[in-house]
Formats: structure tokens, C-alpha cells, sequence
């Protein structure tokens, strides 16, 4: 049935979006029924103005043709007026619809997602696809508007000259046949078009986010190199696409014109016969030729169609795509106050089967700093991304004052759990904006005693504009201790009664490093902390340390006893103080190695 094929149900859900505009959308097909009309009209003056003007030299119809042709052509551009601007209304409001829609499941959907998903490639879907959905509706309604001129411009040939109309008519479906022949075509290529896009927004925000590192390693010219084949591809692509239109298009200036010629020489013979009046003639000739010039907009707005679905085909699969379902949590609040998180028995896999973690066991109570530590890849960063429920874990389960995570409401869990990574994000916001992020009704006073326990204070002060001062992209225009001491204030701002640390002072050199560190203190005081540690003078203090190893617990306690029985630990130990002795890296809390351990 063509009513169940895939180009009529991807129409009826771009349909749906622009039902709530239905009123504009049935002015607009008002408008553009009426426009038509004027279309015919105008054809259909040149008869008497020929023959009652110039042949018969009538001064009445002197006076009222070039009225009535004025009256015509004003009702024309008002419709048109009309129509265009209440479709491309609904265009603009289903292209804000479309959009939010898509960003509203984007946001909400896991990690995971971001992991394998280019950013290009989301940008694009949101910006391009949506785009071609909007034009849809449009295009639909250009089609419809096109048919009825050419049914109202039909009526006139078929008036002034029956036998002409005939034989032009026989001619129009050969016209017709390149935009049935090429629409398949068309659409497929808009869709790797569309595609293609993806991968040069990808690409692009993957170069300019790493600028510095490109221009670190002098390798502009290589980066320019793979741009420009990405963007030839995409070249390739569109040229194919406009080839297919262009086509398309000329197949069908050149069956309009030998149906012109035919009709200019049979009609030119009936007026030389006496069997036809020259306005009679010059009247059928033109609504002939305006004729033509609905079926090319024809193949025009069929081209914008098939974009339009092939769009359609990519924003729609996303969006039903059942793999991509939000983040679910349970309908609890977490009870208050913090007094113990759980691990038993967890596991954990990322998605493409690399086993992170395996068989976890431990407790962490109120009040407690809890540290990990272990080798690159050990699966400390994995371990506290199940906390805040960035993943979930394969098998076992983590309790939180006695429920599990996933009974939580995920904003209720996540709100008593603050963050500070190595990666200190900023957005392209005010200082003030970036402290009081995700703090809801926080006031100025919140905002500067959490900048004076970060110790940001100082230099915020002495920025062009203090707490209102633009932190540029990722915080560019400041230091990476200035950044860090910002993320902390926010931290402290948030006032969460979970802290994790995540290596928050192993991007730091040795100065920025213990202001921070002071910093952290200050946002370690009265909460429950759990520290990833790079460098261990700054978990020498912690009340419990877990070492991991490949996943695996391989021992726990504090320093002094980890020191005596771990020999990871140990090695550990000894590779970051002993071997440094008192130089850089080295820890003068560390410095008296059994003892003081």
C-alpha cells in the first residue's frame, strides 16, 4: 500500500510537528490556492488586450485591462506575502521544536553515548538534519501551490484552444518523468551529504579544541591536509547531488521547449488560417508557458523533499532508537545525613568488553578520607564513576546509607556528590556564573566565601571585571591553578556532603600545586572524601587507602601500614620520595621514610 511506504510514514511524522500551526498552515494554503489563481488570470488578460486594445482598438478596455492586470498582479504579491511568511513561521517553529526535542534525549542519555558518539556528529544532527526536516512542510506546500497553478493555467489552455491543449498536455508527463527518475537518487546523496557534515563538525571541533597541541607539534599542514579531504568528499558528494537535480531539471527545459515549438507552429498556422485570433493565441502561448514553469519548481521543491526526508530518516532513527534511552533512576531521595557508602562485590565492563573492575569490596563512612590509589589503568577513575552513577556496574552493588544507587532519584544521588577531576572545566561564563553552576538559589555571599576557601578570591579581584569577568572556552583565559581553584569553588558552593577527588593536583606544577592542595583542605573539612592519588603526599593522611591493581583490591589500610605490607604500595612509595630525594615531587611530609610512615 503507498500508504504504509517508508517516504509517506517519514511525511506523516514531520506531519505531526507542524500540526499545532494548522491554522497558518490553512491560510497559507488559502493564499496559495489564490495565488495560482492570479497566475491564470494574468494568462488569460493577454486575449482581450491583444485583440480588444491592439486589434480592435477599444479606449474602454484601455482603461480597465491595465487595471484589472494591476488588481492581479497586487492580489498576487499579498498572497504570496501571506503564504511565504506563514510557512516559513511554522518552518522557524518546528525547526525550535525539533531541536529542543533532540537536545532534551541527547542530554539526558549516558556517558556511554558520548563515548562513541562524535561531537561533530551530534552538533550536526541537531543543526542540519533538523534543518532539512523544517524546510519540509514548505516544500510540500510549494508542490501543492504548483499544482493548482497548473491546474488553474490548464483551464485557460484547454479555454482558448481545446485541440493546442490537447497535444501540449500529451507532452507534460515526459516532463515529469526526471522527478519520479531522479527523486531516489536525490535523497540517498542528500543523505551522505548530510552524513559527511557529521564528519567535517567532528573533525572541526576536534582541531580547535586541540589547537595548542596542533600547533605543539607543528602539524597545521597535516591537519589542514585531512580537512581538506574530508571537505573534498563532502564536495564530491554535493556536486553529485546538484548533478542529479541540474538533470533533472534541463530534461525538462528541453521537453517544455519542443512542446513550445510543436504548439508555436500548429497555433501560428490556425492564426495565419483565420481559425484562431492572435489574443486568442498569445493568450493559450503564455498560461503554456507558465505552465512550465510550475513543473520546474516542481522538481525544485521534490529535491528539497527528498533532503528533507533523508533528515528525517537520521533525526527519527535517533530518536526511536531504543539503544538510547535516558538515564533511569528510582523514586527515592537520599536520606540525610551522609552516613556510609557500600561496594560489595562489584564488577564492571566498559561497553566494548575491557573488564575495569572485578569483585569490589569496601565501606566508607561519614567523615572518613578514603584514598585509591594503584598504576595507570588500574581502574581508580572507573571505580568512582559507578558512585555518582556515570555507569552502571556489571554485577554486586553499591549501597548508600543502606539503598542501593539505582533506587535513588538521579538528581536527588547526584546532588549530595561533588566532583573535582584533573580536567578542570570551565563554560564561557562569568567567573560568578562558573562558582554558583548547578547551585540553585545560591546568593553573593555563597559565591565569595567559596572563592576565598579556593582561594580564587585574590586574582579574581584583580581581573578586568572581577566575579563578572568571561572565562573564555574551557576557562582559556586563565591558569590551570587558577581553573582547578575555580572548580574547587564550585565544589565548595555546591557544599555536597560527598567529595571525590579525581587527581584534582596532577596537572599542576609544584606552586599551583599547594595552593590548590590548601584549597582542598579547606573542601575536604567536614565531608566524607574520596581521593584519587597520583602523587601520594596527599593521601598520607587519609584514614583508609585501597590499592588497586588491574582491577582487582590487592591491599587496604592506612599509609604506615600499606608501607610495611603492601609491596605495590611500597614500590610505590619508594618510587615517588626515595628515588626524588628532596627534590621536585619530593614530600617533606614524607621525609623521615619509616618512621613518619
Amino acid at each position: 500500500m503507498i500508504t504504509n511506504s517508508p517516504n509517506v510514514i517519514l511525511f506523516k511524522r514531520c506531519l505531526k510537528y507542524f500540526l499545532p500551526y494548522k491554522i497558518r498552515i490553512i491560510v497559507g494554503l488559502c493564499s496559495m490556492s489564490l495565488a495560482g489563481v492570479c497566475d491564470a488570470a494574468a494568462a488569460w488578460l493577454i486575449k482581450p488586450a491583444l485583440d480588444d486594445i491592439f486589434v480592435n482598438k477599444s479606449v474602454g478596455a484601455l482603461y480597465l485591462i491595465p487595471l484589472a492586470y494591476l488588481i492581479v498582479a497586487g492580489s498576487k504579491a499579498l498572497l504570496k506575502f501571506s503564504q511565504n511568511y506563514l510557512m516559513d513561521y511554522s518552518g522557524i517553529k518546528v525547526l525550535q521544536t525539533l531541536r529542543a526535542e533532540l537536545y532534551n534525549k541527547i542530554v539526558l542519555l549516558p556517558l556511554r553515548f558520548y563515548e562513541r558518539e562524535p561531537v561533530g556528529v551530534i552538533m550536526s544532527r541537531i543543526q542540519n538534519d533538523v534543518a532539512a526536516i523544517s524546510s519540509s512542510m514548505p516544500a510540500a506546500v510549494l508542490i501543492v501551490r504548483q499544482i493548482i497553478t497548473l491546474f488553474s493555467l490548464a483551464c485557460v489552455v484547454f479555454y482558448q484552444n481545446f485541440y493546442l491543449a490537447l497535444m501540449a498536455v500529451a507532452i507534460l508527463p515526459i516532463a515529469f518523468f526526471p522527478l519520479v527518475h531522479f527523486s531516489r537518487r536525490v535523497r540517498k546523496l542528500a543523505g551522505k551529504g548530510q552524513a559527511q557534515t557529521g564528519t567535517i563538525f567532528s573533525q572541526l571541533q576536534e582541531i580547535l579544541s586541540g589547537i595548542r597541541v596542533v600547533k605543539s607539534y607543528c602539524m597545521e599542514e597535516q591537519e589542514r591536509q585531512r580537512f581538506d579531504d574530508e571537505n573534498k568528499r563532502f564536495f564530491r558528494i554535493s556536486l553529485k547531488s546538484t548533478l542529479a537535480g541540474e538533470v533533472s531539471s534541463s530534461t525538462m527545459e528541453v521537453v517544455g521547449g519542443v512542446g513550445v515549438a510543436i504548439v508555436l507552429f500548429i497555433g501560428g498556422m490556425q492564426v495565419i488560417d483565420g481559425i484562431s485570433t492572435p489574443g486568442v493565441f498569445f493568450s493559450f502561448i503564455a498560461a503554456l508557458i507558465m505552465m512550465y514553469g510550475p513543473v520546474k519548481q516542481l522538481n525544485a521543491a521534490n529535491v528539497t523533499v527528498q533532503s528533507a526526508l533523508a533528515g528525517a530518516e537520521r533525526v527519527f532513527g535517533f530518536l526511536d532508537d531504543t539503544e538510547k534511552i535516558a538515564e533511569r533512576g528510582g523514586d527515592k531521595k537520599v536520606r540525610m545525613p551522609f552516613a556510609e557508602l557500600k561496594c560489595e562485590n562489584v564488577s564492571f565492563s566498559y561497553p566494548d568488553g575491557t573488564l575495569a573492575l572485578e569483585d569490589i569490596c569496601f565501606t566508607v563512612r561519614a567523615g572518613e578520607r578514603f584514598a585509591l590509589v594503584g598504576p595507570s589503568g588500574a581502574g581508580k577513575t572507573s571505580l568512582v564513576n559507578l558512585i555518582p552513577r556515570f555507569y552502571d556496574c556489571r554485577t554486586g552493588r553499591i549501597l548508600l546509607n543502606g539503598l542501593r544507587l539505582e533506587e535513588y532519584d538521579m538528581s536527588s544521588l547526584r546532588s549530595m556528590i561533588s566532583v573535582v577531576s584533573q580536567d578542570a572545566f570551565l563554560f564561557n561564563l562569568s567567573v560568578r556564573d562558573n562558582i554558583l553552576y548547578g547551585t540553585a538559589g545560591a546568593d553573593e555571599k555563597t559565591c565569595m566565601e567559596a572563592a576565598a576557601a579556593a582561594y580564587a578570591d585574590e586574582f579574581i579581584k584583580e581581573m578586568p571585571n572581577g566575579y563578572d569577568t568571561i572565562v573564555g572556552e574551557r576557562g582559556v583565559k586563565l591558569s590551570g591553578g587558577q581553573r582547578q581553584r575555580l572548580t574547587i569553588a564550585r565544589a565548595l558552593a555546591k557544599n555536597a556532603p560527598l567529595l571525590i577527588l579525581d587527581e584534582a593536583t596532577s596537572a599542576l606544577d609544584t606552586q599551583s600545586e599547594r595552593i590548590v592542595q590548601k584549597a582542598l583542605d579547606n573542601l575536604m573539612r567536614n565531608r566524607t572524601s574520596i581521593v584519587i592519588a597520583h602523587r601520594l603526599s596527599t593521601i598520607i593522611d587519609a584514614d583508609r587507602i585501597l590499592v588497586l591493581d588491574k582491577g582487582r583490591i590487592t591491599a587496604q589500610g592506612t599509609h604506615s601500614e600499606l608501607v610495611k605490607t603492601s609491596s605495590l604500595y611500597s614500590a610505590l612509595y619508594k618510587r615517588q620520595f626515595h628515588t626524588t630525594g628532596r627534590g621536585e615531587g619530593a614530600c617533606t611530609a614524607c621525609s623521615e621514610p619509616a618512621e613518619r610512615a
